[in-house]
């Protein structure tokens, strides 16, 4: 199951539309069939989960949150969640000549990555290589 939700008010989304590419990229990512959720918030409450999660002070663009190993009986098994500060992701396709909407898809694309195991910080460039296969894929 996908479930995409608008948790801020200062932009207007088509969250049919997220879905679908949320859809799309799980294709081609190695996600089993397993459900995710995607976040849109608001940069206050991004930095409250940055704050809270990663004992980090200040906003980021987008955090991923795996699910538990065990699901329960009968529950559909889920990679996990992505958040998305929607006022970041307008922050930085602004300031990357790029429009809004390529700016969310790369977003989900890094975040369900990060739900597929890959970690950029650690894995000596595999993450970056297979985003921008995917990227590619996906016309982002």
């Amino acid at each position: 199951m996908i479930e995409v939700v608008n948790r801020q008010r200062k932009y207007q989304l088509d969250l049919e539309r997220w879905q679908q590419f949320v859809a799309r990229a799980l294709r081609l990512i190695p996600a089993d069939g397993r459900g995710v959720t995607v976040a849109f918030v608001s940069d206050r409450a991004m930095r409250e989960l940055n704050r809270m999660w990663r004992h980090r002070t200040g906003t980021t663009d987008v955090l991923s949150f795996p699910a538990g190993a065990a699901d329960v009986a009968g529950e559909e098994s889920r990679l996990g969640d992505v958040v998305i500060s929607i006022e970041r992701a307008a922050e930085q396709a602004s300031e990357n000549g790029l429009r809004l909407e390529n700016e969310i898809e790369q977003l989900i694309l890094h975040g369900l990555l990060h739900l597929s195991g890959y970690d950029h910080e650690t894995d000596d460039g595999e993450m970056n290589r297979v985003e921008l296969k995917l990227r590619r894929k996906l016309h982002i």
